[in-house]
């Protein structure tokens, strides 16, 4: 009994060896350990770090270059940069032409009549048989309102073309021999002429340097900045202030080109222009 109470005691001295004599296999062990959740030791908290403050020349900089922008955009383009812009137009295309098909002036001045609000290719495709059998004031007359309809009913608004230009030709045989007058105000007087249809003849079957101004032409001036203006009148005599005389009389056709094929309306080809780094337009395209 003696040797079985001391057993007991030891038994007793250590709960794990009587588990473990209780319930073979089974490995006592530190349960408050076991059970505890494990805990990640956490990193030392660093409080933010707020932006270091820019240098004082640095700022100084930003608002020079950003005062220095505006005041381009506003001021316009310098004459140098002016002539940079044409010079690269001439060495491109050194003689720009039309792409209305005519045969002399009068055909110059029907084409161009008929062109208002249509295309210079749907306008050739009617012009090119009317032009065969009707190149002359008196023809056009012969002819008539109603077969020359005939003719031009592919281009918008071609019964009032019509009129004009049959009222034109006779005009022309009455007042000017059945010549085309090399003078602006006495084209003005004609049906269907305005300012830009006068201005597109002179230029082109004349050779006088004057500049017509179309939409392409409207949207290249103010969006480079050679002539910022709200109307046609305004940039026209905007440019004639402007544009160095050696490139007077193709300027026109160099910024109608340019606008209709790469200064586009909707989306320009800022990546493809010659003069992207003069132009004052703030949008410019990706290349």
């Amino acid at each position: 009994m003696a040797a079985n109470s001391g057993a007991s005691a030891d038994v007793a001295a250590s709960p794990a060896v009587m588990v473990g004599e209780m319930l073979p296999g089974f490995i006592a062990c530190d349960y408050t350990t076991v059970m505890r959740a494990p805990t990640t030791p956490r990193k030392p908290t660093r409080k933010a770090i707020s932006p270091a403050r820019r240098p004082a020349k640095a700022i100084a900089n930003t608002v020079a270059a950003k005062a220095a922008a505006k005041r381009r955009k506003r001021d316009g383009l310098t004459p140098q940069e002016i002539e940079a812009i044409f010079f690269r137009f001439h060495q491109v295309e050194p003689e720009p032409k039309g792409e209305l098909e005519s045969v002399n002036a009068f055909t110059l001045l029907v084409a161009v009549v008929l062109s208002a609000q249509a295309t210079d290719v749907g306008v050739n495709k009617a012009t090119r048989p009317l032009f065969q059998v009707a190149d002359t004031p008196q023809k056009m007359v012969a002819l008539g309102e109603e077969r020359l309809t005939g003719y031009i009913k592919t281009i918008g608004l071609f019964r009032n073309k019509a009129k004009n230009v049959v009222a034109l030709s006779q005009r022309l045989i009455e007042e000017h021999g059945g010549e085309v007058p090399a003078d602006r105000e006495a084209l003005e007087r004609l049906p269907g002429v305005g300012r830009k249809t006068a201005n597109v003849v002179l230029n082109m079957a004349f050779g006088i340097p004057t500049i017509a101004v179309d939409t392409h032409l409207f949207r290249v001036a103010n969006r480079t900045g050679l002539a910022v203006g709200k109307t046609p009148l305004a940039v026209e005599l905007g440019l004639e202030k402007v544009v160095p005389d050696p490139y007077r009389l193709h300027a026109h056709h160099w910024l109608i080109l340019h606008g209709r094929y790469v200064c586009k309306a909707a989306k320009p080809l800022c990546g493809k222009c010659i003069i992207a780094d003069i132009c004052r337009f703030e949008h410019k395209t990706p290349a």
